[in-house]
């Protein structure tokens, strides 16, 4: 345990949460977000130290690390944070991750349900899932095109071991608010749209990060992944 560690993460914990209760009074919403922390390229230590300060849902981008920081807690008797699986993740990699991954945000095809649905199966469980769809265009962005969400979700509840809960989007990184209030209000209009058309209810939208999540809050987001502002700028190898 770092004691200073904590009490930093302890205060920029408080700092965020203080940041979404006023994007919620903004926007007149009387529920609760949820915020992850993404701790992708931090080691698993800095996770440990974290949830000492109170966070306890972490959100992974590489298959590999989310694996070797799961076994660094299995390894030394640590109880296991809610992991959250928010990259790309291909279909060979799913069995590594799917017995105990708690939400995997990155569905974006009805190929990788069909894999999860059967890793899932096989470990006894219920997975939950998101679509992800992409709504800034951009090429780089993972996620199906707006337009295939609809034929996707009908795919999905062909699935006995999938719980899709609702969508997440990777906003376009950039200062400009209309551009992301627009992005994220396409992302709250299609899960209006998949509710409407297939008769569900549907509740949740993770949208929004360090840069943006008070305009996510207000435009609707239910899950925010918040990794630099919680643990500073990452460090790639």
């Amino acid at each position: 345990m770092n004691e200073l560690l904590v009490k930093e993460l302890k205060e920029k914990k408080e700092f965020i949460e203080t940041n979404v209760k006023n994007a919620l009074i903004k926007a007149q919403r009387k529920d609760n977000v949820k915020i992850i922390a993404v701790s992708k390229t931090h080691p698993a230590e800095m996770v440990y130290n974290a949830m000492l300060a109170g966070i306890n849902s972490f959100g992974e981008n590489y298959v590999q690390e989310l694996v070797e920081k799961y076994n660094y807690f299995k390894d030394n008797n640590l109880n296991q944070p809610e992991w959250h699986f928010i990259g790309h993740l291909q279909t060979n990699k799913v069995k590594y991750i799917v017995p105990f991954v708690d939400l995997i945000h990155s569905v974006d095809s009805v190929h990788l349900a069909e894999e999860i649905n059967k890793r899932a199966r096989s470990n006894n469980k219920i997975q939950n899932i998101l679509l992800q769809i992409n709504t800034s265009g951009e090429d780089s962005k993972s996620g199906c095109e707006p337009d295939e969400a609809v034929k996707i979700c009908k795919e999905i509840f062909n699935f006995d071991n999938l719980k899709l809960l609702g969508l997440m989007t990777i906003g376009t990184f950039t200062d400009n608010e209309i551009q992301q209030r627009k992005e994220f209000t396409i992302l709250r209009n299609k899960l209006i749209h998949i509710n409407s058309e297939l008769n569900l209810n549907l509740k949740e939208l993770s949208m929004g990060m360090t840069n943006d999540y008070p305009v996510a809050i207000e435009e609707g987001a239910t899950i925010v992944r918040i990794g630099t502002a919680f643990f500073g700028y990452r460090k790639y190898n």
